[in-house]
């Protein structure tokens, strides 16, 4: 699968933009704020129906304008598809396969697997557990609609138990058996959730360990692990925990507390690692989940590179477009502010490429080896 053509109308900062794509590599070289994001986020809209820099659909649209429009042609084997998204002010967001409107957004989710890697994913480091279960439900849920389905209700459950916990404070009694319904989906839905998260995370870490050794040339050692309350017995937890949730009117134990903990050389990766260390941790963790997604779907991901050598020194680099460039991957999209950077790291490796500057204007320049597929 490849992404042929990308057409922009009015997205972002673009007015008008056709680009045509090569089947492996795709540059965009250019200043900050010329658009190179813009176009790598419109790509991603396609394949999640969103985007990942504004979750305010009409904040996509150009200034002064009334829509905007995004058609993407892509090729699977044989058979080609055209996806678009547009949107007009004061109108519902429509988006396409082949010209027939989807009646549910989610039932586009899969059909153009993608994996991103760009500045915002410091937040997996540096925020909070919540943003951790959020990128481990993102990516079993893409192709796993049961569990989808499971956290949603785990969550409206969680949501009405702990509705319930602060009704018992106002009125200043308490019910066990009221609480009780709630308490054993609870456990179901938990359970099953925790099951698969550490089944997911099982096969995730020992790719993300080759991945990293890769790139540092195993110069540093990390690990990467699930913690859960939910490693004991759910059942007692919830008993062991009733008088500590009547205290403080929510549920303090289940699937919701659960972390990823991130750790180089033994030490917490937020307070011990450079940035450089961070970013390849990062890059080492969405590469493993690229194969993940290509295990499950047959299909490799389309890969989006925002901006992500700024902070790696020289070899890292080196290491990554080695790694990118072979046959296991699919087609990449990156975007940089140092063409001098990429274009001795290319011209090391016999790969077909497109490099896209952007400024005014937009100029190309393509490579090929008749030899490469």
């Amino acid at each position: 699968m490849n992404l042929k053509a990308l057409q922009l109308i009015n997205y972002r900062n673009f007015e008008d933009l056709e680009l045509k794509f090569s089947e492996k590599i795709n540059c965009f070289i250019g200043n900050n704020g010329v658009g190179k994001t813009n176009i790598l986020d419109a790509i991603y809209n396609l394949s999640f129906t969103k985007s990942w820099l504004n979750p305010l659909d009409i904040q996509n649209i150009r200034y002064y304008q009334d829509f905007f429009l995004i058609k993407g042609k892509y090729r699977f084997e044989e058979d080609e598809i055209e996806i678009s998204c547009g949107l007009k002010r004061g109108k519902k967001k429509s988006f396409k396969r082949n010209g027939k409107e989807y009646s549910k957004l989610a039932d586009h989710i899969g059909l153009i697997p993608l994996v991103s890697i760009s500045p915002y994913d410091s937040n997996l480091i540096l925020g909070g557990s919540e943003d951790r279960r959020k990128f481990i439900d993102s990516v079993i849920s893409q192709f796993d609609k049961e569990y989808l389905q499971a956290l949603m209700k785990y969550n409206r459950v969680l949501t009405q138990r702990n509705q319930l916990l602060k009704q018992f404070a106002e009125q200043r009694n308490f019910d066990k058996d009221s609480l009780s319904v709630w308490d054993m989906q609870l456990i179901d839905l938990g359970n099953f959730i925790y099951d698969k998260r550490s089944k997911f995370l099982n096969e995730l870490s020992p790719i993300f360990q080759k991945y990293y050794d890769f790139i540092s040339e195993k110069k540093e050692s990390v690990q990467l692990d699930y913690r859960s309350q939910l490693s004991s017995d759910y059942e007692e937890l919830i008993e062991q925990n009733i008088d500590r949730d009547r205290m403080l009117q929510y549920t303090s134990v289940g699937i919701h507390k659960d972390d990823l903990i991130f750790k180089l050389k033994e030490h917490a990766l937020k307070k011990n690692a450079s940035q450089g260390q961070q970013k390849t941790y990062l890059i080492a963790l969405k590469l493993a989940q690229f194969d993940y997604i290509k295990q499950i779907s047959n299909i490799k991901p389309i890969l989006l590179f925002d901006d992500i050598f700024d902070k790696l020194d020289r070899l890292r680099v080196e290491q990554i477009i080695k790694l990118v460039a072979d046959k296991h991957f699919g087609q990449i999209f990156i975007t940089d502010t140092n063409q001098e950077r990429l274009d001795k790291i290319l011209n090391k490796i016999e790969i077909n490429y497109k490099l896209f500057k952007i400024n005014d204007e937009i100029t190309e320049t393509e490579k090929q080896f008749d030899n490469i597929q």
